[in-house]
């Protein structure tokens, strides 16, 4: 079915950085969307769109991306001060992470953990999301040190927590997207 599948290819804007990949969609028609890809920037587009719509789109995209990174990113330092601050909060200081870091290699997960050494990785997908959305993460992989499977002892940690179904809920839909930022091109 080659008509849903996306046409790769850097033009206009993304031509002169190659850490930009325009993808045009057949399937797209009015939305504009962007998210971060290990080191690069992908922007999805409706195939239709000019190619000075294409460069419009692709220059307010990743001005828009950089914005949000900018305002709510935490840098690993205070990603791991907000782990220990969640610990003792949330369960009684009991999850003691050796490491807290943010990680581009996980493309299906949010975070991960590994009890044995005590470190936690979080995916960079989850820059600049809600901040009870980034707790949220964080809770689930220092309830890991905890408890390392997801049965009930695990889901009765992060019960104390009040907004983990809201969370759950914000990821669930946000994975189902198929990108991290869209903008109706009829908004801006």
């Amino acid at each position: 079915m080659a008509a849903d599948r996306p046409d790769r290819h850097a033009a206009g804007t993304a031509a002169a950085d190659p850490a930009v990949e325009v993808r045009r969609s057949s399937r797209r028609r009015r939305t504009v969307s962007a998210y971060r890809e290990g080191d690069r920037t992908v922007v999805l587009i409706p195939a239709q769109m000019s190619a000075g719509e294409e460069e419009r789109w692709v220059r307010a995209m990743l001005d828009r991306l950089e914005r949000r990174e900018r305002r709510t990113a935490l840098n690993e330092p205070q990603l791991a001060r907000r782990a220990h601050a969640l610990s003792a909060q949330y369960l009684g200081g009991r999850a003691r992470p050796m490491s807290v870091r943010w990680v581009g290699n996980q493309a299906s997960r949010w975070g991960s953990c590994t009890p044995v050494d005590g470190t936690i990785r979080i995916s960079d997908r989850v820059r600049g999301l809600p901040e009870y959305v980034v707790d949220y993460v964080l809770l689930h992989e220092l309830a890991h040190l905890i408890v390392p499977n997801h049965g009930p002892d695990f889901w009765a940690l992060l019960d104390a927590y009040p907004r983990t179904e809201r969370a759950r809920g914000f990821l669930e839909g946000y994975s189902r997207s198929d990108d991290d930022t869209d903008a109706d091109m009829d908004q801006d």
